[in-house]
Parts: structure tokens; C-alpha cells; sequence
């Protein structure tokens, strides 16, 4: 890290307090960004650190007010500039990425539109001039056929290619300073790790500074030159990368540390009977073409899967965004229609079995889904959404016996049960998580399937979420079907591991044996995609 070079930008004891009750949010944070190098603001979610992004670009909610502090760029300090003068800085001199590339793009125009209005606005490029240049940047950022992706609108990109997007958007103007929050939290592990190269090559090919806000310790250690740790508003620790892994200062930032998943520790499994049994399964969805909308052909989104999970054990199905993890998943709970193979429970057939049939099982087959809170009637307290499955699945409790079992439940879980009181809004997302947990426990089930329950979760959320699966599982004997994208976190929690690609089960074995001595070239590539904090 060149400490000598001068800073692009100056972040000098910044405060943001909450307008109405005067609540600190930021507590005096200091920091600067150097050309050419990559600043880190780690922490767990509330620490401030997205709020710290917002603050320094003047997009701060109305809620939230500035009350002291500075943000230098060269030598303005953007708290005293007009929102006119503001309006040219944000994109020629700081631009920004943000997290859910999806939900910051039109969904209604072509993405090409979208970075050339961008350049419309900062730049006199008109006509063949600006769509050459919207797609030499499609290009620096990796969109493969850059001149055809123009036209495309988001919904036809994949997650990885929106966030290029986002990128090549945020580069259009040639900014000195980007500012990247949460560029990769929801991007496969191989998707992950070529946006992160993107931008470490983009750093240093443009000589950007920039500051990239994450929670992933991995990341951080992967592709940071610098890292600060914020906790509660204030940053307590900060130091270069390899300086901070070799000998963090704080408690909190070895806990952070500490709250990565280990990768030298596996389970066994001794399942002997299978709970669940896949036997050669496969769904497909109809393409169809034309005024009549014939069908030409077939999406295998499974495609002969064969596998079986034990009472008490945890099977990761692992594999990228569209392999066909969660359709597979739908298929077990009979969502999806089977087209060919057969799904056995305890022995008995259930794939093609009617709503009515299917009713027992709903009970003993249940499920978590990745976002906990649009998976939840807002309109609903938190005791009314674990009594849903109770009440239509009929397992004939009183009212004080229900009460007494959510007021259980959400002990289990670690939750007081005053929280039953509450609304999913007032909760946090590992509380809303512990929540889903409890809902699934309600019913008494043997299977969960848990469709990436920890992806948006922070690290030491995510530790505390799978040691309670784990610690559920010892107490009821409860299995699991564990679908991720993340292999870091499935030593510690799974006994067998099958590894999915384009519909069809790769590899499969103990968990030792795929994250130790992996056969397929896929699995290999997803491995090495993982960012780690003990590499060199």
C-alpha cells in the first residue's frame, strides 16, 4: 500500500444522528481513500457502514440528518457545495455500486439505455458516438457479445452480468472514487469472485480509490488493501489487510475473525435409514414458441437427480444461481411437477400425490426460505404467523396449548416470547430468520429443506443461525436438505454434500470428501472461487 501517495478522499469525524430523537448513528468516522487502492469498511448490519456511503454522497433518507463532520474531494468539501454542484460530482468525480444490482435498474428499458443516459447527462456523446462508448464499457467489464447485450433488458441478464452493468455504469463518467456497498452479497461464489477481480483490476488499471463496504471477511482479506472495522457508528479498528488478519486489536474484530465457518472440521454421518429417497428425478418447463405457443422444446431444470437423505442428517446441495437447487426443492414439497422418477418419504411414494394425499406430509416436510421477511403476512404478529401451520394443518391444540408452544418455540430459538407480540417489521433479519425457524418447528417435522436461509445474514448471524439448525437437529433429530451457493459454511454444518450443475447431481459424498479431495472440474472451480481468510 502506498501510504505516501495523497488521499482522493477525506472522510474527517463525520456524525449522523436520527432527525427526530437525536440518536448518534455515525460517531465521529474519519477515514481517507488513495488512488489506485482498496479501502474496506467492515461490520455487521446497524454498524453504519452503508449510512457512512450514503452520508458521504449527500443521499442520506430525510430521517437522518448530518450534524457535523466533513467529506473532502480534491479540495471541496462536499457538505458545502449546492445540490446542483452536487448532482455533477455524484458520477464524474464519485460514482456508486449497489448491492441488489436488480432493484437499482429500470426494469422497463434496455440496459444500454440505462449507462447512456447516465453518459447523456455527464458527457456531450450523442448518436453512434455514445453507443459505442456504452458498449467499449459492456466490454472492459466483461459482457461477453457487449454490442447484442445492449439491447437487453435486465430481467434477460444474469446476476452477475447485472451487476457488470452497475460497474460499467458507475465507470461511464471516469470517476476518481468509487464506492461499492455489498457489490457481491447475493452473486454465486464463481460470479463472486470475477466481479471482485473486475473491480481489484479496475482499481489498479484506472487508478480508482476505492471503498467497498461489506460484511464477508473473505472478501475483505481477498481483495482489500486497507480495512476499518465499524461497530455501533464508530470505526475501532483499522490497519493494513495482512497486518489486521495476522493480529487484530479488538474483541469484536476477533469475533468477526472468529465467526467464519471452519474448514478443518467435519461431520460424520451414521444415518443408516433414509428418510427421503431421489430416485433418477427430473423436472422440465415447457419452452413454447409461436401464435399457438407450441411446445418446441424443454428447460431440464432437474435432470435425473438421484440421492437420499438420512433421519438426522444434513445434505448441502450445492451449485450456482439456475443449477436447479431450489426447483429441486419445490419438487420434494410436490410444487413443482415431477416429469419423470420418483420421490419417496419413510417409503412411500409422495411426487404425485394429490393436495389432499399431500396434507400429512406437510406437516412432516417443511421449509425456510431465503428471505425470511417476504416469506411472512406483515399484517400478522409473529405468535399469529408460527400458529399459520398449526392451526391449517390441524394438529388440534387447545388455545392455551398453543400459546405455550409458540412461548416454547420461541425460546428454543433464543428469542424472548414477548417477541410474539411483535410484527415482522420490528425485527431484525436474524431474528426474522430464528422466526422461520420456529414456524417450521411448529408443525413437528422430520425434513426441513432450508432454501439459502443464511445468504443475506451476517457473519456472526450466520454462525448463531447454523449452530442453532445444528443444536435443533441433536435435540429433535430433525434432517435437513441445506440448498447454498456458499461452500464455506458446509463443513460445519452437513454430513453429505452433492454438488448440482445445469439440473444434474455432479458429485456427491461425505462432506470431507467433496471439500477435501473433489473429482468433478466444477466442483474444483466452485472451491477455488471461495474467498478465504487463511490463503496466502
Amino acid at each position: 500500500m502506498s501510504a505516501l501517495s495523497p488521499p482522493v478522499m477525506q472522510v474527517a469525524n463525520l456524525r449522523v444522528d436520527v432527525g427526530e430523537t437525536g440518536e448518534a448513528i455515525l460517531k465521529g468516522v474519519s477515514f481517507e481513500l488513495r488512488a489506485g487502492e482498496i479501502f474496506a469498511l467492515v461490520g455487521e448490519s446497524g454498524s453504519g457502514k452503508s449510512v457512512t456511503s450514503l452520508a458521504a454522497m449527500r443521499l442520506l433518507p430525510n430521517a437522518l440528518r448530518i450534524t457535523g463532520g466533513e467529506v473532502r474531494v480534491g479540495n471541496e468539501d462536499l457538505f458545502d457545495l449546492s445540490e446542483a454542484d452536487m448532482q455533477s460530482v455524484r458520477g464524474e468525480r464519485v460514482a456508486m455500486i449497489f448491492q441488489n444490482a436488480m432493484s437499482a435498474l429500470n426494469p422497463v428499458q434496455t440496459v444500454g439505455e440505462q449507462v447512456a443516459e447516465t453518459l447523456r447527462l455527464h458527457t456531450r456523446l450523442a448518436g453512434d458516438a455514445l453507443r459505442k462508448r456504452v458498449v467499449q464499457l459492456f466490454a472492459e467489464v466483461g459482457i461477453q457479445d457487449a454490442d447484442a447485450r445492449y439491447g437487453f433488458y435486465p430481467h434477460q441478464l444474469s446476476g452477475g452480468q447485472q451487476q457488470r452493468v452497475m460497474i460499467a455504469m458507475a465507470l461511464a463518467c471516469e470517476p476518481d472514487i468509487l464506492i461499492a456497498d455489498e457489490p457481491t452479497t447475493a452473486l454465486d461464489v464463481t460470479i463472486q469472485a470475477q466481479v471482485l477481480a473486475l473491480i481489484r483490476g479496475l482499481t489498479r488499471s484506472r487508478q480508482l480509490a476505492v471503498l467497498l463496504i461489506t460484511h464477508d471477511m473473505g472478501v475483505v482479506k481477498n481483495t482489500a488493501d486497507e480495512v476499518a472495522v465499524m461497530y455501533r457508528g464508530e470505526i475501532i479498528e483499522r490497519a493494513p489487510v495482512d497486518a489486521f488478519f495476522r493480529n487484530p486489536r479488538e474483541d469484536y474484530s476477533r469475533r468477526l475473525i472468529a465467526a467464519l465457518p471452519d474448514l478443518s472440521h467435519f461431520h460424520e454421518s451414521a444415518a443408516e435409514e433414509a428418510l427421503l429417497q431421489l430416485d433418477d428425478v427430473k423436472v422440465y418447463f415447457p419452452i413454447r414458441k409461436g401464435v399457438l405457443q407450441r411446445v418446441v422444446d424443454y428447460t431440464r431444470a432437474v435432470d435425473g437427480v438421484t440421492l437420499k437423505i438420512g433421519r438426522a442428517e444434513t445434505y448441502a446441495l450445492v451449485g450456482e444461481s439456475g443449477s436447479g437447487k431450489s426447483t429441486l426443492g419445490r419438487a420434494i414439497l410436490n410444487l413443482e411437477t415431477v416429469a419423470g422418477g420418483q420421490i419417496t418419504f419413510l417409503g412411500q411414494p409422495i411426487h404425485s400425490l394429490g393436495r389432499r394425499a399431500m396434507l400429512p406430509y406437510r406437516k412432516k416436510i417443511q421449509v425456510v426460505f431465503q428471505n425470511p421477511y417476504s416469506s411472512m403476512n406483515p399484517r400478522l404478529t409473529v405468535a399469529q404467523i408460527i400458529s399459520e401451520g398449526m392451526d391449517s394443518l390441524g394438529m388440534g391444540l387447545t388455545e392455551t396449548q398453543r400459546e405455550d408452544r409458540i412461548a416454547a418455540l420461541l425460546q428454543r430459538v433464543q428469542l424472548d416470547p414477548a417477541f410474539g407480540r411483535r410484527h415482522p417489521h420490528e425485527l431484525s433479519g436474524g431474528q426474522l430468520q430464528r422466526i422461520a425457524i420456529a414456524r417450521a418447528l411448529a408443525v413437528e417435522p422430520e425434513l426441513i429443506i432450508c432454501d439459502e436461509p443464511t445468504s443475506a445474514l451476517d457473519v456472526s448471524i450466520r454462525a448463531d443461525v447454523l449452530a442453532l439448525l445444528q443444536e435443533l437437529q441433536r435435540e429433535f433429530g430433525v434432517s435437513y436438505l441445506f440448498i447454498t451457493h456458499d461452500l464455506s459454511i458446509v463443513p460445519s454444518l452437513a454430513h453429505r454434500v452433492g454438488v448440482m450443475q445445469a439440473g444434474r447431481l455432479v458429485e456427491q459424498g461425505t462432506a470431507e470428501q467433496i471439500l477435501t479431495r473433489p473429482e468433478h472440474p466444477y466442483t474444483q472451480a466452485l472451491l477455488a472461487s471461495v474467498p478465504r481468510v487463511d490463503s496466502p
